[in-house]
C-alpha cells in the first residue's frame, strides 16, 4: 500500500482574492513504482473527465459546474463524506477556516452551495466511482486546503517570505500534515506541480518534514525530485496536474477561489452599483480598483485587507 498526496494552487497571479492552495490524499495498493498507472487505470476506468487540470475544466469564465461537480462527488467519496449545504460545510470539509474578519465572510455564508443543487444525480454518481475505484485497489482518503486572503498574503510578506515562499511554505505544510497519516513502513509520494520558475526545494522540504537533511534526487528543468526518509519521495513537476492526485487539488483550489470571487464581487457590488465584476487578475485588478475607489473609502478598510502586494 503506498500513500500519495496530490497538491497545486490557485490565485497565485493575482492582486484580489485569495491564494488557495489544495492537496489530496490517496491509498494505493500497489508499490511505488507502478502507482503511477494503477491510479490512471482506475480512473479512466471509474469516470474519464471528471478530474483534470482546473485550467482545461475551467476556462475563462465557462465549465463552473463540472468543477463544481468534480470536487462535490470526490468530498461525497472521502470516508464518511456528505455533500456540504453551505460555505462552513465546505470550509470544514478541507479544514480551511478564514479569519472572521475578512469583509466577504457574509456573502460566503449566503453562497448557494452546490449553484445548481445537483446532490441527487451526483450521489448515484458517487457510488459508483467509489466502488469502481475500491476494485483497482484505489481510496481517496482526504482532501485539505488553506485559504490566504490578502492580509493575512501581505502580512507573511511583511515578515520576511516573498510570493514563492508563501506558496511552498503553505503547500508543504499541508502536505506534510496529509503525510503524518502514513504508518511508518508504508511508502510516501508527494507530487506538487512546481512553484513558479523555483528548482531548489531542499531547505524547505527539511522545515516542512523535520528533517536534518534532504537529499536531492534530481533538480532540472522539469523536475526537482528529493527523498524522504523512511521510503518516500517527493516532486515538483512541470506539468503536475496531469497526475490525478495534483489535478485534483487544482480543481479544489480553483473551485474555492472562485467561489471567493463570487462573495468578493457581491460584497462590492451591493455597495458601490454598476460595478463590474472581476477575477483579480492584475490588469483587470487594477481597473477594479479604481472603479471601487469610493466604495472602498467608504468602509474604511484597509487597502492591505484588499490588495495583495505581490
Amino acid at each position: 500500500m503506498t500513500l500519495v498526496i496530490g497538491t497545486d494552487e490557485a490565485g497565485y497571479g493575482p492582486n484580489l482574492g485569495p491564494l488557495v492552495v489544495a492537496a489530496t490524499a490517496w491509498r494505493v495498493n500497489e508499490e511505488p513504482g507502478s502507482v503511477d498507472e494503477q491510479l490512471a487505470t482506475a480512473i479512466t476506468a471509474a469516470s474519464p473527465g471528471l478530474w483534470g487540470d482546473s485550467k482545461k475544466i475551467f476556462r475563462a469564465g465557462a465549465g463552473f459546474d463540472a468543477l463544481e461537480r468534480g470536487v462535490h462527488v470526490a468530498l461525497a467519496i472521502l470516508p464518511g463524506g456528505t455533500p456540504p449545504a453551505r460555505w462552513a460545510d465546505l470550509a470544514g470539509a478541507f479544514d480551511a477556516p478564514i479569519p472572521m474578519d475578512w469583509p466577504e465572510v457574509e456573502a460566503l455564508e449566503n453562497l448557494a452551495i452546490p449553484r445548481d443543487r445537483h446532490e441527487t444525480s451526483w450521489r448515484d454518481q458517487d457510488l459508483v466511482i467509489g466502488d469502481s475505484l475500491a476494485a483497482f485497489g484505489v481510496r481517496l482518503e482526504a482532501m485539505r486546503a488553506r485559504i490566504i486572503p490578502p492580509g493575512a498574503f501581505n502580512a507573511m510578506l511583511d515578515s520576511g517570505l516573498n510570493k514563492s515562499d508563501i506558496l511552498s511554505q503553505a503547500t508543504l505544510d499541508l502536505a506534510a500534515s496529509l503525510a503524518s497519516r502514513s504508518a511508518a513502513s508504508e511508502p510516501r509520494l508527494i507530487w506538487c506541480d512546481r512553484h513558479g520558475g523555483r528548482r531548489r526545494y531542499a531547505p524547505l522540504v527539511s522545515r516542512a518534514f523535520d528533517l536534518p537533511l534532504v537529499r536531492p534526487l534530481e533538480e532540472t528543468a522539469t523536475c526537482s525530485a528529493y527523498e524522504l526518509p523512511p521510503d518516500g519521495r517527493i516532486e515538483f513537476t512541470v506539468g503536475g496536474e496531469a497526475r490525478i492526485p495534483v489535478a485534483l487539488a487544482s480543481m479544489t483550489a480553483k473551485y474555492l477561489r472562485e467561489l471567493c470571487m463570487r462573495a468578493f464581487n457581491a460584497f462590492w457590488g451591493a455597495r458601490l452599483a454598476g460595478l463590474e465584476p472581476t477575477a483579480g487578475y492584475p490588469v483587470d485588478a487594477l481597473r477594479w480598483r479604481r472603479d471601487a475607489a469610493a466604495a472602498i473609502e467608504e468602509t474604511g478598510l484597509d487597502i492591505d485587507a484588499i490588495w495583495r502586494r505581490a
